[in-house]
């Protein structure tokens, strides 16, 4: 009788915590649609308007979609800065990728363009949930975007945009040609790892994209292994 009592007054599991993606600054289409997007992965979305710099500073989320307006450096400062959403998963709206990276220093993972549209969002829903449910384990790569110099072996410099970076190498983004097999070196900063020199070759080319792999020779390599094994362990 006991037994059965206690098992009847037994406390429920807990039930788990439903990922959080903010969306500031939004107009109802782009909610809309965000949130039916968001939704199919299980992650809740919610509305933030006003005082996003204080409710990203002081709440917490998983990610956030912060339309690339005046005003959202302050929103991105206060979420990088803020001990609960500094590994927040940033995802930018409207604008090109080059207009992105005035916001470099807060490490953008992705970019929603506009105008948006449902199976190209979508996509980019797939591809990136698993980080917003913090799965960071299942990522080989990050997706962030940062500013990257790349000097070729003749010192002709090109400007480029990160697309993802892993311990062993980074995918690109620039209208500049870069055959595969060039040898090169390149320097970047991401958030909280200062800028970073490193040796690499070009492994890949595609239309305005190309990727790199880091000369396994170079130890200054190390210094970006350890940051992306931080931040997956954050």
């Amino acid at each position: 009788m006991d037994k059965a009592f206690g098992t009847a007054l037994a406390p429920a599991p807990a039930k788990k915590a439903t990922a959080r993606v903010a969306l500031v600054d939004l107009k109802e289409s782009s909610r809309f649609l965000l949130t039916e997007c968001f939704r199919q992965f299980g992650i809740e979305t919610v509305l933030v308007s006003s005082s996003a710099v204080e409710r990203l500073h002081q709440e917490k989320f998983e990610a956030c979609v912060i339309n690339l307006a005046p005003g959202a450096d302050a929103v991105m400062e206060a979420a990088r800065t803020s001990p609960s959403n500094s590994r927040i998963v940033l995802y930018g709206l409207g604008g090109s990728a080059h207009e992105a990276m005035r916001y470099s220093k807060f490490g953008i993972n992705a970019m929603f363009q506009e105008p948006l549209e449902r199976p190209a969002a979508l996509k980019l829903v797939r591809a990136t949930h698993m980080l917003v449910l913090h799965e960071f384990r299942r990522y080989a790569r990050i997706p962030i975007m940062t500013e990257v110099t790349v000097v070729s072996p003749d010192g002709h410099r090109l400007s480029a945009s990160s697309l993802d970076v892993s311990s062993g190498g980074m995918s690109l983004k620039s209208s500049e040609d870069m055959p595969a097999g060039t040898s090169v070196e390149i320097s970047f900063s991401l958030l909280t790892l200062p800028r970073v020199a490193v040796r690499a070759v070009v492994t890949w080319r595609k239309t305005k994209s190309f990727g790199i792999r880091f000369d396994s020779a170079d130890d200054r390599r190390h210094k970006i292994k350890e940051w992306i094994d931080g931040y997956l362990e954050s």
